[in-house]
């Protein structure tokens, strides 16, 4: 299964994507490199479509559904960006989605989904979620995209690392966050293929360390009970990244949740970008000057902005603010 992406369905994916998926831009901070020691270079893909790089592996995968004829109906369970992602590719398709959330998920996210006009399904725990869309594929109702685990989701994740090269010649590291994997098998597939030399990091929380060893073991390691903000990456690993993430990942860094703050709390105040707890996991290690990063030209992907600050507006209305 881990040869069934190739740099050349990667590139098929930009064709695809051309037009219908932002080019993100990079973003440099003096104040980040001099802190780093690092020369650092920020992937912005929070300014991607529906607020996550979730939306190029959606769109390049529901296209491919609605090209084939298979379907015009399409599902996956998702937490929410995937799901997001799904549902605006979905509408520009023409086709219906039926996204399956579990509990607990963010509010702003669900409702987000249900703005692209998808059909929401919130289950109590995700093993009803994934009993709700077996029925649905039983029954014939639709064609399922999973979050990470499809190989032309791969593919479109895939692109960024296209984008980014064009955009930063002579990168001598790559970081992202590590949740299902889908993100760095695409980064890995692409990144080695352009320049085999290549050093890709995965970034993880500590309390939801389950990747880290499924690679050491080299068997998914369930995850239980993640004790982390960064809920984009509560979820294992699959058995199509975990194969490719052995064989191209150069180490997994791993973070702690106050390290998680200060990255949220610095891109913030000092760049001015909204970014979510699962980008911010990238970036830590960055701040806390990592060895193997100082004097490199270092690329991070920021996966996602989509941060919900009710509580924040809330305190900031007539009346909560004191005179």
């Amino acid at each position: 299964m881990a040869n069934d992406v190739s740099f050349e369905a990667i590139t098929r994916a930009a064709a695809i994507l051309r037009g219908v998926a932002h080019i993100t831009p990079v973003m440099k901070s003096r104040q980040l490199d001099e802190k780093s020691g690092a020369s650092v270079f920020l992937k912005c893909e929070h300014l991607q479509r529906t607020g996550s790089f979730k939306f190029r592996g959606a769109y390049h995968a529901a296209s491919l559904v609605l090209s084939s004829g298979r379907s015009r109906t399409v599902t996956t369970i998702s937490s929410g960006n995937h799901g997001q992602g799904l549902a605006l590719a979905a509408k520009l398709l023409g086709l219906s989605a039926h996204v399956i959330v579990p509990k607990p998920a963010s509010a702003l996210k669900q409702a987000a989904i249900t703005s692209y006009g998808a059909r929401l399904h919130l289950e109590e725990t995700r093993s009803l979620a994934e009993a709700t869309m077996r029925q649905m594929i039983e029954d014939g109702q639709a064609t399922p995209i999973h979050a990470f685990n499809d190989p032309h989701v791969i593919a479109g994740q895939g692109t960024i690392m296209l984008e980014l090269f064009k955009q930063v010649p002579a990168l001598d590291i790559v970081l992202a966050p590590i949740g299902g994997g889908g993100l760095l098998s695409g980064l890995c597939l692409a990144g080695h293929h352009l320049n085999p030399s290549l050093q890709i990091y995965g970034c993880e929380p500590r309390g939801a360390a389950d990747a880290i060893e499924s690679l050491r073991l080299n068997y998914i390691v369930p995850m239980a009970a993640p004790q982390t903000m960064a809920d984009g990456l509560w979820t294992s690993l699959g058995n199509r990244t975990l194969p490719i993430l052995r064989q191209h990942l150069t180490e997994v860094f791993l973070v702690d949740e106050e390290e998680i703050v200060a990255a949220m709390r610095f891109v913030y105040e000092r760049m001015k970008l909204v970014i979510e707890p699962s980008s911010a996991v990238a970036l830590a290690p960055v701040l806390r000057t990592e060895p193997a990063l100082i004097g490199k030209r270092v690329g991070v992907v920021i996966t996602g902005g989509n941060v919900d600050l009710e509580a924040l507006w809330k305190s900031l209305s007539p009346g909560a603010v004191p005179p």
